[in-house]
């Protein structure tokens, strides 16, 4: 078989376009998979185009500068978003949270820890009181025991305590622990990293089903409740349990994409949020209740929205993790760099 004529100008042409930076093809590989994937109709307005025919390398490039354009990492509002901005554009939470899951596989270090070594997490949690407008900015620093056998520091809000292993009796299974999310190691590497199964794998009250066909419209609720624990109070996990989760939560009837939210920095994201369980919580002003926010283009997680009553007070809190690392001892302090 010949090339054609065409062809062959296109392949002697050259672009001039430097080589694409891993972020970028990342960006391009997840655009691709959202245009492919979203199962929500989307109407295109058609306009008269000049029939160029352009090298992947090139399109990949015009397509970064444009999302370069309307990015506003800073949290600035010098040039708000248009219409046609990652940020404001409806999307469906199915390619929301694959494309997380592609960008959790393909950024995420993968950890080995030892059983005596602990998992320490700084997290940051800006919280703002409703009725004042009061804010207030939290440091909470965990060391969490691998194997769960030694004394682990917990912090939440700002209040630390030393949380008192468990003490497993003769016979007893690591899985028999009715705790969830589960913290030690073991088990969170015994959790299957297929999604259908993960789900299956979750309490139903005693009820065992085979498939997903066969869960109840009711204990759907609680598969997201679980899932949300999961993702939000194990801040780090053994490899492609992650991914699996946002996969797992994506088939959840009910999760939502909402766009055009802020993260901690006021950088705008879309997130994903639950018409079940947590309507009666969301805001009004938002339209977003308790929710997961993720980067319209990349579809990084930015962090966890949520709230929390204490004495008669309402207060938004938005949190994330700041960093992480594996120490030998609890409150060891992480080396730098």
């Amino acid at each position: 078989m010949h090339d054609s004529p065409e062809l062959d100008q296109l392949r002697d042409w050259d672009a001039g376009a430097p080589p694409l930076d891993d972020e970028t093809r990342h960006r391009v590989r997840v655009r691709l998979f959202a245009a492919m994937n979203d199962p929500a109709p989307v109407v295109r307005r058609r306009r008269p185009v000049v029939r160029i025919a352009l090298t992947a390398t090139v399109a990949a490039a015009v397509a970064a500068t444009v999302l370069v354009t309307v990015r506003d990492d800073d949290g600035g509002t010098a040039t708000p978003p248009s219409s046609s901005s990652p940020a404001l554009r409806n999307v469906s939470a199915r390619t929301v949270l694959y494309g997380a899951a592609a960008f959790s596989r393909e950024h995420e270090t993968a950890v080995a820890p030892r059983d005596d070594q602990f998992i320490y997490t700084k997290e940051i949690i800006k919280e703002t009181e409703r009725e004042t407008g009061a804010k207030k900015t939290y440091v909470d620093e965990t060391w969490r025991s691998v194997d769960g056998t030694k004394p682990s520091w917990i912090m939440e809000i700002g209040k630390g305590w030393w949380s008192v292993p468990y003490k497993k009796r003769p016979g007893d299974h690591v899985e028999s622990v009715s705790m969830w999310p589960p913290q030690d190691w073991d088990t969170l590497k015994s959790l299957p990293t297929d999604p259908a199964k993960l789900i299956l794998k979750l309490n139903f009250g005693g009820r065992t089903p085979h498939s997903i066909d066969e869960i109840e419209d009711q204990e759907w609720s609680q598969i997201h409740f679980s899932l949300v624990g999961l993702l939000m109070l194990v801040p780090v996990m053994p490899e492609d349990l992650r991914p699996a989760a946002y996969e797992a939560l994506a088939m959840v009837p009910g999760v939502k994409a909402v766009p055009n939210q802020k993260d901690a920095a006021g950088r705008r994201g879309v997130a994903i949020t639950f018409d079940g369980r947590i309507s009666h919580r969301s805001n009004a002003e938002t339209g977003a209740g308790d929710s997961f926010i993720f980067d319209p283009d990349t579809y990084e997680f930015l962090g966890f929205r949520d709230t929390r009553t204490s004495h008669g007070r309402t207060y938004d809190q938005f949190s994330y993790l700041d960093s992480w690392a594996v120490t030998d001892r609890a409150k060891q302090r992480p080396q730098a760099g």
